[in-house]
This record gives C-alpha cells, sequence and structure tokens, in this order.
C-alpha cells in the first residue's frame, strides 16, 4: 500500500488507497505521510465525498482481542479506549474501505 502522487490532496490520496482494500488509519497514516490524527480528521469528509459519487466509506469495527466483544454499532471513526464488557484496553484497531453502493 503507497500512494504517493504529491500533486494529489490528502482526501484524494486516502480514497485512492481505501479503494485497494481495507487500512487501519495507521496504515493510512504511513502510505500517506500525514499524522494519524489528521487521517481520523479527514475521515468524515472521505465518507462524504465517496458517498456524493455513488460509494459507502466502509467501517470494519473494532474488536476486543481479550473478550470478543465487536464495537458493531459504533460510528466514530476513532477508536474506543477500552472494551465495555471486560474493560481490556487490548483492541483491534478499526480499519476502513471503500465499496461500491
Amino acid at each position: 500500500m503507497h500512494t504517493e502522487n504529491r500533486n494529489e490532496t490528502i482526501r484524494r490520496r486516502m480514497i485512492s488507497l481505501l479503494e485497494q482494500g481495507p487500512a487501519t488509519a495507521l496504515e493510512i497514516s504511513q502510505a500517506i505521510r500525514v499524522s494519524e490524527k489528521e487521517v481520523y480528521e479527514h475521515l468524515s469528509h472521505v465518507g462524504r465525498s465517496v458517498a456524493a459519487k455513488g460509494g459507502k466509506l466502509r467501517i470494519h469495527p473494532p474488536e476486543c482481542l481479550k473478550c470478543g466483544f465487536v464495537f458493531s454499532e459504533r460510528k466514530r471513526f476513532t477508536p474506543p479506549g477500552r472494551c465495555p464488557g471486560c474493560r481490556s484496553t487490548h483492541l483491534r484497531k478499526p480499519a476502513y474501505e471503500i465499496a461500491a453502493e
């Protein structure tokens, strides 16, 4: 996963990357060379841009690696801090991808 065209905006580079398959915010930040925090700031805008073109920004929900709880109802892009079931902080990060509707 490497997106390098510096003439494109950050959001366009994110869209190009996410069209190739799912990626976490950390993977996105490394591929397009921006901070992970900045990735989270752009994700809602990316979702709206993709929806306007008939696509969908899909979120693969975070999951507790200790008890298996899946945050399937979570709508925020940022990862949760801890599991509501077992209180563990050992969580799989959410992943994002663009899918055609």
